[in-house]
């Protein structure tokens, strides 16, 4: 197969290359983890934005959680065998895993993908960024060789797949944060108010311009 040979001539590429053996599994094992000081990050951006763009921000959390779920029925539905262990004669970075940790889809590209989607929705140019981030962490599922090439292109299109349902529920998204800001915006006004001081001002709500 055209996917067994990818596989085969990326995993022999990364043995060709030693030195890069350490960096690239650990990038490829954790880099995942980058996810959640990011999200802090647009969250403190977003302390000074309005109710539609705190929405975009809300789904972000939700989308990889929901996609990392759906990567999880997935593999115990397929259950395909990890290619270390399908395969003769190759030779992954890492150990291979057990025969019940499957191979289809990519758990961390779907995780990168929804939130490099996720990320695309609330600011087109950090979408970018996320994406690109997102290519190497699938690259490198196969170049350790934890993966196959149509497990991470699966993984990716799931993950895109269900952080573009963001769009959709937007209109439920803004709801549920206009809710959630009136109730917290309420709370605050009534410990702090003062006659000079009457409460909290609204947030100014981005253009699309600025979203871009």
């Amino acid at each position: 197969m055209i996917d067994d040979s990818w596989y085969r001539s990326v995993t022999g590429f990364a043995q060709t290359l030693p030195w890069l053996s350490g960096p690239a599994v650990a990038f490829s094992e954790y880099a995942i983890f980058l996810i959640f000081p990011a999200f802090l990050a647009i969250g403190w951006w977003l302390r000074t934005r309005g109710v539609d763009t705190a929405a975009r921000v809300l789904w972000v959390p939700c989308a990889v959680v929901l996609a990392y779920g759906v990567d999880w029925l997935l593999k115990i539905t397929i259950a395909e065998p990890r290619p270390c262990r399908a395969l003769a004669g190759v030779h992954p970075l890492l150990p291979c895993d057990a025969p019940t940790v499957y191979s289809f889809p990519s758990n961390h590209t779907v995780a990168v993908a929804a939130f490099a989607a996720a990320v695309f929705l609330v600011r087109r140019r950090w979408g970018v960024y996320a994406t690109i981030f997102a290519v190497l962490v699938g690259f490198s599922r196969v170049y350790i060789g934890a993966h196959y090439p149509h497990d991470v292109l699966g993984g990716a299109a799931v993950g895109t797949a269900i952080a573009f349902l963001g769009v959709p529920l937007h209109p439920y998204l803004v709801a549920f944060s206009r809710r959630a800001v009136d109730a917290f915006g309420s709370r605050v006004a009534a410990r702090r108010a003062t006659p000079e001081d009457p409460g909290m001002d609204m947030a100014v709500e981005e253009t699309e311009e600025e979203r871009s």
